[in-house]
């Protein structure tokens, strides 16, 4: 999607941006002419993932170009909610925070609590000082998640 203008603007609510961001995307679903030989994404890593279930045993060709589009869709919601969030704080760069937090605005995004946890585990050696039982579990957790994303990437 070619759109030159931002998906939020600084200082909007999130209702505002959740109406205008769907206005938006079904209409340019409506107007765009996909190039399906170039995807944002790569279809094979797609169908790969599609077919990490043992269940899938086939895989239409067009299955994997709609997956593209609802992956590409998911993450500028989710950037722009922690866009959202950065610039309530005044900040223009998103951090891990931000994105933790979007999540946690919505139940939609409870099936991603095992990878971007809801309570803010500090980190080791953080400022807070807090016990190194919970940043050896943020630490478990992070090293969990890189070595499923690179199973996946296998």
């Amino acid at each position: 999607m070619t759109n030159t203008q931002p998906y939020v603007q600084a200082g909007e609510p999130l209702n505002e941006f959740l109406r205008s961001f769907w206005q938006r995307q079904v209409d340019a679903a409506e107007q765009e002419t996909p190039d399906y030989r170039h995807p944002p994404l790569p279809l094979a890593r797609i169908k790969k993932v599609m077919k990490s279930d043992p269940d899938v045993k086939m895989i239409a060709a067009d299955a994997p170009i709609l997956f593209c589009k609802a992956c590409e869709i998911f993450i500028a919601e989710i950037t722009a909610r922690a866009f959202i969030i950065a610039d309530s704080n005044k900040r223009r760069t998103l951090s891990r925070s931000d994105i933790a937090k979007a999540l946690a605005k919505s139940d939609q995004f409870d099936f991603l609590i095992d990878i971007v946890p809801r309570d803010e585990l500090p980190f080791p050696g953080g400022a807070n000082g807090a016990g190194k039982k919970a940043g050896a579990s943020s630490s478990l957790k992070r090293d969990q998640v890189r070595c499923q994303l690179l199973s996946w990437a296998a």
